[in-house]
């Protein structure tokens, strides 16, 4: 991709300024079925029916969209605009047999988390029968806490995805299509979390058992339980429900639970130690103790990069701000984590290169108004923010691997997908994107981006045209750009229902999963 300051297409083709595409509202004769679904508009009533995208400019005199009785208009300077793209052929994909079961039931996610943690409550059987000693189950629980602590450690996460992002596209389709699962790894993550707390169990079963009271041995007890409530703790506030309703909740038990049953653990070897006859050789020769200093070295590592940066916010409407950071570099796929607290309300955004279009910053990220801390950071633009470890790379990273891609997205979705116009081995790609009035809600210049990852691409304003079913246009497009793959950056619903409905069709799909 060029590297040259930015200069706006209406800029360079002044002409185009200002067009006027003009859709004409009709309804489509012949056409036995409707797509999409009713929108009231100035009191009429548009239903959607077979339609084709539509690129326009001042030079461009293809006939309007033709899709019920009234004339609307759709302003912008945006040299192409594509509008609407829909399709009511029968679906030409034959669905797998059992698809829906082992796409929407049987996820890579959940495989690996049962995986790991069946393999873990085998082992555990079979130890508890033969009579396991307390020391092996504290470290077999060691093992898998450091582990699941390990699967969300930045420099980690990074090395995954630089490892399976390295297959060549010649590699065969079906190697490609697993190495990008990669980013389900957080099975792995919560399928050792859980069973750490079932081996913890039995040695907090088994010490008890076998207790004899002392000021010692009572003092021990005491920290076995205690790192029990702890674990326990963190498994259930993780669980998708209470995450989802009390995200908060969730982030703050997660952090400050970690952290004590790191403390709590240390004394606890400490004291196990001290029961022995030698404390330092009876730690050197327990597999627990160098666990838990690798464990506590990953825990401390992001948090020795903490820093409070300078940021510069551009507001793109009341729904949207753009944030500039100068603090760093990031290449493609990557994202940061910021705060505006250094101990609480942490979020994560996908981050693209600003040297297009404002190269006096390096990169940013769209923020849209979707919750509390959005909305406040909306109203409130800052001018710094707390950030901690390095840019982590995402699950859009090892979609270089494709050729060609088509790329979904609804609403400030669209930033994470303009991360792809850095990379210079990037796929050729399709973008369908869908939200309400993109130039007024987004601006300008985040069009002018969307355009240099596909220079037609196909966006739906749903303040004109309702909010359209998706996945019809997706496979029309896989099929007409002959692309190998599909991503999808979406609210969780749409992303499940594009990628599960791609699946199901043979076709590999990818998007964000919600319950890592």
């Amino acid at each position: 991709m060029e590297d040259k300051p930015y200069t706006s297409p209406v800029e360079e083709k002044p002409e185009s300024a200002g067009i006027t595409v003009t859709i004409e509202t009709t309804t489509t004769p012949n056409s036995g079925k409707k797509f999409g679904h009713t929108r009231q508009n100035d009191s009429v009533s548009s239903t959607f029916s077979q339609a084709s995208a539509i690129s326009t400019s001042s030079t461009n005199s293809e006939k309007p969209l033709i899709v019920n009785e009234k004339r609307l208009t759709y302003q912008s300077t945006c040299p192409t605009i594509v509008d609407l793209e829909a399709q009511t052929e029968e679906d030409e994909y034959k669905q797998k047999p059992l698809g829906r079961v082992r796409y929407t039931i049987l996820t890579i996610y959940r495989r690996l988390f049962t995986v790991a943690f069946m393999g873990n409550a085998i082992a555990f059987i079979i130890m508890m029968i033969k009579g396991a000693h307390p020391m092996d189950l504290v470290n077999a629980a060691a093992v898998n806490i450091a582990v699941c602590g390990l699967c969300r450690q930045p420099l980690v996460i990074n090395a995954l995805f630089l490892i399976f992002g390295s297959i060549p596209r010649s590699a065969p389709i079906r190697i490609r299509r697993l190495a990008c699962k990669i980013f389900h790894f957080g099975g792995v993550h919560s399928g050792t979390g859980v069973a750490s707390v079932v081996w913890y169990i039995g040695f907090a079963a088994v010490f008890t058992y076998n207790y004899t009271p002392s000021v010692i041995n009572t003092t021990v007890l005491t920290f076995v339980w205690a790192v029990l409530g702890f674990l326990l703790s963190i498994v259930i506030v993780a669980y998708p429900t209470f995450r989802m309703r009390l995200h908060d909740y969730f982030e703050l038990t997660h952090r400050f639970a970690n952290w004590i049953i790191l403390v709590l653990f240390w004394i606890l070897l400490i004291l196990l130690g001290k029961q022995q006859a030698d404390l330092g050789n009876f730690l050197l020769h327990l597999p627990a103790f160098w666990i838990i200093i690798v464990l506590t070295l990953a825990t401390i590592h992001p948090w020795l990069l903490l820093r409070k940066i300078p940021v510069k916010p551009e507001a793109l409407s009341p729904h949207a701000i753009r944030l500039h950071f100068s603090h760093t570099e990031v290449v493609f796929g990557q994202g940061i984590s910021v705060a505006k607290h250094p101990l609480k309300d942490w979020h994560s955004f996908a981050c693209f290169t600003d040297k297009f279009d404002t190269p006096d910053t390096k990169f940013s990220c769209i923020v849209s108004k979707v919750g509390d801390w959005t909305k406040s950071t909306i109203n409130d633009q800052p001018t710094h923010l707390w950030k901690r470890g390095v840019p982590t790379y995402g699950f859009g990273y090892v979609l270089r691997m494709f050729p060609k891609i088509i790329v979904v997205t609804t609403g400030s979705g669209i930033g994470p997908c303009l991360s792809f116009i850095e990379d210079a081995n990037r796929p050729d790609m399709r973008v369908i994107w869908q939200t309400k009035s993109p130039l007024k809600t987004y601006g300008q210049r985040t069009l002018d981006l969307v355009h240099r990852m596909d220079n037609n691409p196909v966006i739906l304003d749903t303040s004109i045209t309702g909010r359209v079913d998706m996945l019809p246009i997706v496979l029309r497009l896989f099929k007409e750009f002959n692309a190998e793959a599909v991503c999808c950056i979406s609210n969780p619903m749409m992303t499940k229902k594009i990628v599960h409905g791609c699946e199901m069709r043979g076709i590999p799909a990818y998007g964000p999963i919600f319950d890592s």
